[in-house]
């Protein structure tokens, strides 16, 4: 891994945008709304298909490179008097943040920030450096893999040949207004395929990138409107499972509510699959709130469970979530009967820094996994306003946070055989 040698430029942009750089200041992190000054070897280069975002209203905030000081920018320093934003990068799958980026925030300017996540980045040599590190080698979503014109071509091409489905109409949808890099694949024809099925949630959760109330922040996309029937479902499953490398299905997507909702459905669609092909992995992405439709689709030939996660404490699971007839016990139960039935379960943890590196919410994830054995961690970062998930969450901080390089060392020393990565793996 290629790390700078020495702590990278604070960057700043106008209010047209323009990103420039301030070299007498060190560019500075945030973690649970706490400033810290990032090592050398918390900082990796931009990831391709990474992007860059002003964050209007709020102030940078770098380190004075002799007193070791967070300094607070507040104008430009190259043209005096003019207003500044701070930036953030917003980084390509299978990178997992260290440190948010810094700023104040400027009380009664500043709106809700748009749900993504927004990492510290840095100037040196030439290039931007984040803090952050690369959490799964698979590069199925790397930018590098991914021809637009081989995709508009494809999709249009399978769009015109299942006119009449519309799971495949949605996913087409997906593919060319949102580019969705899971159902880029699917019309690629390789490795994981998203097969959404659920239009109702029984969460309410505050980040929901899918739908966010009258007068919140925008989500960052449609949510599919119908239940596919198990045909649709298995006309996309079969012959991705059939033909695709290290092929995976997958319900429960960004773009749906809650697939166990649709557990009948659901479970007549895997009948379907399994009757045509033993090929490949079918997985089910969800809150794991409905243990008994947990139990029916393992039954049904499900092979991995992947349970979204913000925290593995009761308090800070019901107030993201903000579930509606469930608890983080069902949640448990879910991971028990699928453990139990000699499957795969991963949790898809919500990296938050600070947050999820905090002591108590270590030793709650620690305790979790001692009791229920999950095989895989997905470091995901939380896309969501940081500060609006600490006020969420009412999160005070009582002592420094562990620091996600340190968190995820004491995680692999205390748990030798879990795995960790970012995406839902083949299994063989």
């Amino acid at each position: 891994m290629i790390h700078p040698n020495t702590i990278p430029s604070l960057v700043f942009a106008d209010l047209q945008g323009n990103i420039t750089d301030l070299s007498s200041l060190n560019m500075a992190g945030m973690s649970g709304g706490q400033f810290f000054q990032p090592t050398l070897e918390d900082l990796i280069p931009l990831p391709e298909g990474s992007e860059l975002f002003v964050l209007p209203g709020r102030l940078p905030v770098g380190y004075d490179q002799a007193t070791g000081e967070p300094l607070l920018l507040e104008e430009n320093p190259y043209q005096p008097g003019d207003a500044i934003q701070a930036v953030a990068a917003f980084m390509s799958p299978a990178h997992t943040a260290i440190l948010n980026s810094a700023y104040q925030t400027q009380a009664g300017t500043a709106p809700r920030l748009p749900l993504f996540a927004y990492t510290a980045v840095g100037w040196h040599q030439d290039r931007f450096w984040v803090t952050a590190f690369r959490s799964d080698p698979d590069k199925r979503q790397d930018a590098c893999q991914f021809d637009q014109a081989a995709i508009t071509r494809k999709t249009r091409q399978k769009l015109k040949e299942h006119s009449n489905n519309r799971l495949v109409q949605h996913l087409g949808k997906c593919c060319l207004t949102y580019g969705c890099p899971a159902a880029r694949n699917y019309f690629l024809g390789r490795w994981e395929a998203p097969l959404p099925t659920s239009p109702v949630c029984n969460a309410r959760c505050v980040g929901c990138i899918s739908l966010q109330p009258a007068g919140s922040c925008s989500a960052t996309q449609d949510r599919i409107r119908f239940v596919p029937t198990a045909q649709e479902i298995a006309t996309v499953a079969i012959p991705h499972l059939q033909t695709a490398e290290h092929a995976i299905v997958s319900f429960g997507q960004g773009c749906e509510g809650e697939p166990l909702l649709q557990a009948q459905v659901i479970e007549e669609a895997i009948h379907l699959i399994r009757k045509k092909t033993v090929r490949g992995t079918i997985n089910l992405n969800s809150n794991a709130s409905l243990p008994h439709a947990v139990e029916t689709l393992a039954r049904a030939g499900l092979d991995s469970l992947r349970v979204s996660l913000n925290s593995a404490q009761d308090v800070f699971h019901n107030r993201y979530y903000r579930p509606q007839g469930f608890s983080l016990a069902d949640v448990k139960e879910s991971i028990k009967i699928m453990k139990g039935a000699n499957r795969f379960v991963s949790l898809n943890y919500f990296i938050q820094p600070g947050v999820t590196d905090s002591k108590e919410e270590f030793e709650a994830l620690t305790h979790l996994l001692e009791t229920y054995r999950p095989d895989l961690i997905q470091l995901r970062n939380l896309n969501m306003d940081p500060e609006w998930y600490l006020q969420t969450l009412d999160f005070h901080p009582t002592d420094q946070p562990l620091g996600m390089r340190s968190w995820l060392l004491k995680l692999q020393k205390r748990f030798p055989t879990l795995r960790f990565g970012y995406f839902n793996p083949f299994l063989s």
